[in-house]
């Protein structure tokens, strides 16, 4: 192949994107998926926009809340919890970021031939655990089993119902220029656990994920702030970085966060830089994204520090006028850099 513009020498073809096949980067929460979901699932489906966590569905006159959620995590345990209480904690969590008081949950498992059954009681024990913590009833499910080679051991897939409170009302698209960024606790730790243990790096200082239920924060933040808190979202697949991007976008404002206010914990960092990781790329499990109306900030802040998922709560950044979808980070030296979404795949199977 020669040069372009008659130059002599070799000249390399331009990289060409996969359109005819699913790749392992159409999951990663990047932008691989968001192509995925607008190009073909959504659009097929007739789904409009945003995106959500959860759908709001009027019944009978009230707010009931509704998702559903699939688990491919590999491993199956890992510091900090399974795949069961994963499952719940992220169903819980996907109801909470549209304010919903969790009422209950199913769970259907997808089994590879094999498995051995002390592993699958130990994972199902583990699920109704969470759950019971949690206030929620595992209240149906389903299960299906496979042959040797057609799952990775355990698929888990969930569905959850909640119901909102009136006068709660957290949108993908609720960001308004002057909102209050807050981030409710560090980031990277269940991304980075994960790979730990599937890959056996063993980091001198042990990280666990960060898998929890945040909808007890949730319903603190909504009675400190009422419709002041405009937005929630859990930064999961894609981490911080395609979350903020993903509200940016559906509000149609910009943000800018200050990239020393981010938390980051030191085992975290050190494992992403000897991994060649950006932190704010790297899944979380526990922690929550909320663009607050600005009169309501103080108090929302000061309602989450009051809980154990929210003592860390901080405030990162602000909604901007625009440009609409883009966001910013203000670095430690001074100047700025735009933060953007993941483009492939990072750390596959993290949820």
């Amino acid at each position: 192949m020669t040069s372009p513009a008659g130059l002599a020498g070799p000249a390399c073809p331009m990289p060409s994107a996969e359109t005819e096949r699913v790749l392992l980067g159409h999951g990663s929460g990047g932008q691989l998926m968001t192509e995925l979901l607008t190009d073909v699932i959504t659009a097929e489906l007739g789904t409009g926009e945003p995106l959500e966590d959860a759908a709001v569905v009027g019944v009978g006159g009230v707010d009931t809340v509704f998702t559903t959620d699939g688990f491919v995590v590999t491993p199956r345990f890992f510091p900090g919890g399974d795949i069961g209480s994963l499952a719940v904690h992220g169903t819980i969590n996907d109801l909470a970021m549209r304010g919903a008081i969790p009422v209950a949950l199913s769970l259907a498992y997808i089994i590879e031939e094999g498995l051995p059954i002390a592993e699958l009681r130990r994972i199902t024990r583990s699920a109704a655990a969470a759950a019971a913590a949690a206030g929620v009833e595992i209240a149906t499910g389903d299960t299906k089993v496979v042959g040797r080679g057609a799952a990775d051991g355990l698929y888990v897939t969930t569905t959850g119902i909640g119901l909102r409170p009136e006068g709660a009302r957290p949108s993908a698209a609720g960001g308004r220029p002057g909102d209050v960024v807050v981030l409710s606790g560090p980031i990277g730790l269940h991304g980075t656990a994960i790979l730990s243990a599937r890959e056996g790096l063993g980091f001198e200082a042990e990280i666990a994920s960060d898998s929890r239920p945040l909808h007890r924060l949730v319903a603190a933040m909504l009675a400190a702030g009422g419709t002041g808190v405009h937005t929630l979202r859990d930064p999961t697949r894609g981490g911080l970085a395609s979350a903020l991007n993903e509200l940016a976008s559906a509000s149609g404002t910009g943000i800018e966060i200050t990239e020393a206010d981010v938390p980051v914990p030191r085992p975290v960092a050190a494992a992403c830089e000897l991994l060649g990781l950006d932190p704010m790329h790297v899944a979380n499990e526990g922690c929550l994204l909320g663009l607050l109306a600005p009169e309501s900030a103080r108090d929302v802040l000061r309602a989450m520090r009051a809980l154990p998922e929210g003592v860390d709560a901080t405030v990162i950044g602000e909604v901007t006028d625009g440009p609409a979808g883009r966001v910013s980070a203000r670095t430690l030296i001074g100047s700025t850099r735009i933060v953007d979404v993941l483009i492939g795949e990072q750390l596959p199977r993290i949820c």
